[in-house]
């Protein structure tokens, strides 16, 4: 008997080799332990992880944790930059702080934009939509060469990465001018300043990514790492779990890697460890993982350290052009901007390739591919919140009662009347640019 799968739009199996060979965790695993899910979470659209329980334990017990994207202003703000927004928007409605940088940086020394385009186009296109999407005040909207604590972190950073490092990232050579160097290290800035002082301090934040970023969040772990003053080694411990040794030989060692001498003194009183030249070994029976390292996040701190948690990560599967193939700014029949008039967004869907047969009598008697339909996949992704509607479209679909020409009406009505309403809350986004520290242009 074959499963109906109404979220298998871009199957999973093209993902798979992720989990094994980069070590992204399978979101699946999470899900039931998240209150009121987003629907990408729910419809599997986000696959994959880095860290997500740090977020999800946040969640659950209320602590402080935080959510960060960023967005390079130098085309039209589309469908694909909506997911990122969205997971921003949705974490923040779960009491996460919320991060948007304007990659400002990144456009002029990569793409040549002059200052004055960028701050055009953050604000009217990037900026605006967010806000339109439901980003809420208080929300942390800069742009890269307005933030201190971003130039600063960055300029710490560059002491810990070396140039044989970013090459095999990014693919530099002689011939890559030191700012785009720099612009890729301000990233990573943009992803741990949240953890700073001067914005709570340490704490648990997670970067919604497409996959193909994910070299880009393993250096940043590391430069997480290559910061802080301890390692802390847990020997056979779990985080959060009171580990059952009956030899007392469970314990965790923490080392100083640039800590003053003092410093692992406390933490060996504050944890009833054991000091020795350079490091700490902590047998763990009444304390977890998890309070040990508080412990050490605390006393690093205290003696002038970051105390960087690594940064989490979770993977989106990519959405599909819509004449197949993959979306690209740069071909603007591939996507729909959130700024595209309604009227051409609805003809855009109406030209989309469909999973359709060739004909309506093999459509009645094979039924459609939706895991194979860019239509499909708008509905799926952006334009019918509730499951179980989309769920008897897709059974409509496979069974051969849905035609392609009236979906595509059904799906253009609905983009109609999606683009229609988020411009006209754009036009009031603007009006309250103030209520995020923001001047219009």
């Amino acid at each position: 008997m074959t499963t109906l799968d109404p979220w298998g739009a871009v199957k999973i199996d093209n993902y798979s080799k992720l989990f094994d060979e980069f070590g992204i965790s399978r979101f699946d695993e999470l899900l039931k332990h998240i209150e009121n899910p987003h629907r990408y979470m729910r419809r599997h659209v986000i696959f994959g992880h880095r860290s997500y329980e740090s977020v999800l334990w946040a969640m659950i017990f209320k602590r402080p944790f935080a959510a960060m994207s960023g967005f390079m202003p130098t085309g039209r703000v589309h469908l694909g930059h909506k997911m990122v927004m969205e997971e921003i928007i949705w974490h923040q409605s779960q009491g996460g702080d919320a991060f948007l940088a304007i990659a400002d940086m990144e456009a002029h020394a990569v793409r040549g934009k002059t200052w004055k385009e960028c701050r055009e186009f953050g604000i009217n296109e990037y900026i605006l939509s967010a806000i339109a999407l439901g980003l809420e005040p208080g929300a942390h909207i800069y742009f890269q060469s307005e933030s201190d604590p971003v130039k600063d972190l960055s300029f710490e950073l560059g002491i810990k990465a070396n140039f044989s490092e970013l090459s095999a990232i990014y693919g530099f050579s002689g011939q890559t001018n030191v700012a785009h160097m720099v612009s890729a290290l301000t990233q990573s800035a943009d992803i741990l300043h949240p953890q700073l002082k001067k914005f709570g301090g340490p704490k648990p934040v997670v970067i919604p990514v497409g996959s193909d970023q994910d070299p880009h969040i393993r250096l940043t772990r590391g430069l997480a790492y290559k910061m802080n003053m301890f390692i802390v080694e847990p020997r056979g411990v779990q985080p959060g779990t009171f580990p059952i040794d009956t030899e007392g030989k469970t314990f965790v060692s923490v080392r100083g890697k640039s800590a003053p001498k003092d410093a692992l003194k406390e933490i060996a009183k504050r944890t009833g460890g054991k000091l020795y030249e350079e490091h700490v070994d902590i047998l763990i029976s009444k304390q977890t993982l998890e309070q040990v390292e508080s412990i050490v996040r605390e006393v690093e701190l205290k003696y002038g350290g970051y105390a960087f948690m690594p940064p989490a990560s979770t993977y989106h599967k990519f959405m599909t052009g819509l004449q197949g193939g993959k979306m690209s700014s740069s071909i603007p029949e591939s996507y729909i901007a959130l700024t595209d008039k309604p009227e051409e967004g609805a003809k855009k869907v109406m030209r989309a390739i469909t999973g359709g047969r060739v004909t309506l009598e093999e459509q009645k008697k094979l039924g459609g591919e939706p895991d194979k339909c860019s239509v499909y996949e708008l509905l799926l992704y952006h334009l019918i919140e509730d499951d179980n509607q989309l769920l008897e479209v897709y059974k409509d679909c496979v069974g051969g009662t849905r035609v392609c020409g009236n979906c595509k009406k059904f799906t253009a009505e609905l983009m109609r009347e999606f683009l229609k309403d988020h411009q006209e809350k754009r036009e009031k986004a603007r009006e309250r640019l103030g209520e995020f520290g923001l001047k219009d242009v």
